[in-house]
């Protein structure tokens, strides 16, 4: 009975700390505004987590594993060719960015202030760069690497290809669809990527 009450308070934390950051844009929200809004004390949230900066990553982590991040990149995962891994992973990332935007954009408007949150982002970006170089890596495998990139130079420009502001700019502010995004990132990526032989 008490470990579940404790889970319960956790989970009441971490859904307080993903409402609060993409309320306020990741600006301001400090623990006791998050012990506020999950109506428990700011001594309670510090029992759950020792610092902000745990409490920032323990959110990202918890929104990941509440949209199921592993059973979607499960396709990716199990691609047989490099091509394949490729087109998967990009179809699960651009599809996967409009369901975290309102904390992925927190982070990214408080981190140049907020240590914790640069912290929490940049944990994100290191394991979307392995899914890139996971991906790179397979057409490597394969021999279908373009030629002219090495695995490292290929893995950095998918990685900077997929960033949340390039998606932001091209959804947001050019009005593409998340389907038109991911249809052409694609067609980018293999025209960049794969060997035309």
């Amino acid at each position: 009975m008490m470990s579940s009450r404790i889970i319960d308070t956790r989970t009441r934390i971490l859904d307080a700390t993903i409402h609060m950051l993409e309320a306020h844009a990741g600006r301001g929200v400090r623990m006791s505004d998050i012990a506020g809004e999950s109506g428990i004390s700011r001594q309670a949230v510090y029992l759950h987590f020792a610092s902000r900066s745990d409490l920032l990553v323990a959110a990202t982590k918890y929104l990941d594993e509440k949209l199921d991040v592993d059973g979607r990149l499960a396709p990716s995962r199990a691609a047989t060719s490099g091509v394949e891994r490729l087109t998967l992973y990009i179809e699960f990332w651009g599809n996967y960015i409009p369901e975290i935007y309102g904390v992925a954009k927190a982070l990214l408007l408080a981190q140049d202030s907020d240590e914790a949150a640069a912290v929490a982002w940049q944990g994100r970006m290191a394991a979307m760069r392995d899914g890139c170089r996971a991906a790179i890596e397979a057409l490597d495998g394969d021999d279908t690497l373009a030629s002219g990139w090495t695995p490292k130079t290929a893995t950095d420009a998918l990685w900077t290809l997929l960033l949340v502001p390039n998606w932001e700019a091209l959804t947001v502010e050019c009005g593409w669809s998340t389907k038109q995004y991911v249809d052409e990132i694609k067609a980018i990526a293999r025209r960049s990527f794969v060997n035309a032989a």
